[in-house]
């Protein structure tokens, strides 16, 4: 395993922007290609002391070793191509039995709650959903088709047209309703898996069985009082479902692909097939939906955008398409658990890794890349850095840079500022200038020396910043770059000392804690964590009982130059405030023992320090993920049309990686990103030859 590559003046150069999880998605599948030490040399560049981008976490040391993240992450069930690689990484990574996440299953366990926050009457409801465990394991076996799905779907509104009839008293067998459902369903499943092969006519007809369905169904319960949770969501389920199978059969969405209807917002597409506003278009999944994928243009949430078709086949794949649990919870943080191991087995394949290399601007040459000028942040005491520190046992990324492996002088400098080296807003450049008399020194390097091929897997949001160039030369990148757009997000995390029980949440389906979405924002979405205490270290005295993590977009219309050097604080002050308003304000309705607004018991956060009040909160962990790198890659309506393969910017050595090209998903997420460096890696090598997800059919 650790068997370095010999050197050889024929292997090709690749320079990988960027330590996102695409762009070691792209170097983990060039380097799993035969014998590619012969055929490749590959150096990722990454700003900063850390890999993981969006999904970086980091251990502090001064707060027990605290995990802190961007945000609130897990892995969906359905992230085949995310699964098929941590399955082999951490194969390959061969920990001891018994060993901190010796295995992929030890590193992500399986969840079945979701939890959906439900305004009821001026108050917030939780509405509880247990997911069934499905056949198989995320990442092998046969992929699930889109009509599957569907047929996964169309059982459900069979089961929850049984629970209508239950709670109404009547017979389900006999009715005008049953008989509708009967015939779509048996002219359904008459249909080959192979959607290209069905005739829009046969679609058409489904089309007119659910609308008749649908209308039978509303006939059914018309008069009837919808009192009582159980009713009204039966209702909810069975407009929304049917809604959009009826519109995914009328535009004939399974044959001609999803985006077909990708030109029309989602709400409007569901009120161009009939739904009804409070019971589908407003309703609470189809509101939460909008919340998980924070798509709200600017983060005004009075400004919902998710283009229909994007929104419908993630849905889909999400509540339908996964294997074995619907989610999977990291038993670590993200960093611990995707990109520690990442970055050893790379870097025991031979993949090199520079740290603290800032990419400033991409140099275009004729139809190539012909130089990628950088800054180097430090000089290191020993040339090169080693990124991890171990944690109970679990090698992880600290949450501030080994200071003790940079230049001394540099290094005092970097602490007694706060100097933050991931931020675009950085003063760092200045303060060095100043101190030392110099500038950072730049390093420039030049294709046919230093690379051959680059892959630019640094977000969309940092196209126009380092690429001005390249947007002025090609078309199609300066299309997305303009048509792509982002959203800066918030998160905040708070250790508590109750237990969920003593907050008040007392549902618990086995032992597991919700994920609740749908909230009132900000940090609409909420998720306990307290099973990531055990990872951290803290003092036996100072443990807390429960460690809480929230997030929700960030309002946020425009971005000051780069000089505003002070832009990320007032940001970070805002993503503050929000949360101390959630808890003083808001959060009652989720821990009915925190009482009436106002009244927030601020004691129960955790405080070495011991604070009294809302000074407690300061003991806690906020972010605003405003940088350009930061910022989540939003579906807006029509959006889809403007994302580019990997190898199609126009430039004949850049290859892309991330969740802002044309996957086939589409949009912000972990397996839309490693689907974009698999895409990189084939247009580079061949390899891999497929990728699941990429089609409709």
């Amino acid at each position: 395993m650790t068997t370095r590559p010999a050197a050889s003046a024929q292997r090709e150069k690749i320079a990988i922007l960027g330590g996102g999880i695409g762009s070691l998605a792209a170097a983990w599948h060039l380097s799993s290609t035969p014998a590619w030490q012969d055929r490749y040399e590959i150096v990722l560049y990454q700003h900063g002391w850390r890999l993981g981008g969006k999904g970086a976490s980091g251990r502090n040391a001064l707060h027990a070793q605290r995990i802190e993240e961007h945000g609130l992450h897990t892995l969906f069930g359905f992230y085949s191509n995310t699964f098929a690689m941590m399955r082999a990484v951490y194969d390959r990574l061969g920990r001891a039995p018994g060993a901190p996440l010796a295995t992929w299953r030890d590193a992500f366990r399986p969840h079945d709650y979701l939890a959906l926050a439900e305004p009821v009457d001026g108050a917030w409801r939780p509405w509880h959903m247990v997911f069934p465990t499905l056949p198989g394991e995320p990442g092998s076996g046969e992929p699930v088709t889109m009509w599957q799905m569907a047929m996964t779907l169309l059982g459900w509104i069979g089961r929850w047209l049984d629970q209508l009839a239950s709670l109404q008293g009547v017979a389900l067998h006999g009715s005008d309703a049953a008989r509708s459902y009967r015939l779509l369903s048996a002219l359904a499943r008459t249909m080959p898996d192979d959607s290209l092969k069905h005739q829009q006519r046969q679609h058409t007809l489904l089309a007119q069985a659910l609308e008749g369905m649908r209308a039978r169904v509303r006939a059914s319960y018309r008069g009837l009082a919808p009192a009582g949770d159980d009713l009204r969501r039966l209702r909810i389920s069975l407009e929304t479902s049917s809604t959009v199978l009826k519109g995914l059969f009328a535009d004939g969405v399974f044959i001609k692909g999803f985006d077909s209807v990708n030109g029309i917002d989602l709400r409007a597409w569901l009120a161009r097939h009939g739904g009804d506003p409070e019971l589908c278009i407003d309703s609470t999944p189809v509101r939460a939906a909008y919340d998980l994928v924070f798509a709200y243009e600017d983060g005004d949430v009075a400004r919902p955008t998710a283009e229909a078709g994007t929104m419908l086949r993630g849905m889909l794949r999400l509540m339908l398409g996964y294997k074995g649990s619907m989610i999977f919870k990291m038993q670590a943080g993200m960093g611990d658990t995707v990109f520690a191991p990442l970055y050893e087995v790379l870097s025991w394949r031979g993949v090199k890794f520079r740290f603290f290399h800032r990419v400033e601007e991409l140099v275009p040459s004729g139809g190539d890349i012909g130089a990628i000028r950088m800054t180097r942040q430090v000089a290191l005491r020993q040339g090169r850095y080693s990124p991890l520190a171990g944690v109970r046992g679990l090698d992880c990324w600290p949450s501030a840079p080994d200071y003790a492996q940079i230049e001394p002088a540099q290094a005092v400098l970097l602490q007694e500022r706060e100097v933050d080296l991931e931020s675009w807003w950085s003063n760092w450049p200045e303060l060095h200038r100043r101190q030392f008399g110099q500038p950072l020194p730049e390093v420039v390097l030049e294709h046919g020396r230093d690379f051959d091929k680059v892959v630019f897997g640094i977000p969309v949001g940092s196209l126009p910043l380092l690429c001005p160039r390249l947007l002025a030369n090609s078309a199609p990148l300066k299309a997305a770059s303009e048509q792509i757009r982002t959203v800066a997000t918030q998160a905040c995390q708070v250790w508590i000392e109750r237990t969920l029980a003593q907050v008040g949440w007392t549902h618990q389906p086995g032992s597991q804690q919700p994920v609740l979405a749908g909230f009132s924002e900000p940090y609409g979405i909420w998720a306990p964590m307290d099973h990531l205490l055990a990872r951290e270290d803290w003092p036996p005295a100072q443990e807390p009982d429960n460690v809480s993590y929230f997030c929700s977009a960030l309002p946020m219309a425009a971005y000051p130059p780069q000089s505003e050097h002070g832009f990320p604080a007032r940001a970070r002050a805002l993503a503050r405030e929000g949360a101390i308003e959630l808890l003083g304000q808001r959060i009652g309705q989720l821990w009915p023992a925190a009482g009436r607004p106002g009244s927030f018991a601020w004691h129960w956060l955790s405080d070495p320090q011991q604070r009294g009040g809302v000074a407690r909160f300061d003991a806690q962990y906020w972010r605003a993920n405003v940088e350009p790198s930061d910022r989540y890659v939003l579906s807006v309506a029509g959006s889809a049309q403007y994302r580019l393969p990997s190898d199609g910017t126009g430039f004949a050595n850049l290859y892309l990686a991330g969740d802002w090209l044309k996957t086939g998903l589409d949009a912000g997420c972990i397996e839309a990103a490693v689907m974009g460096g698999m895409q990189a890696s084939r247009a580079i090598s061949g390899y891999p030859e497929f990728i699941e997800g990429e089609h409709d059919a």
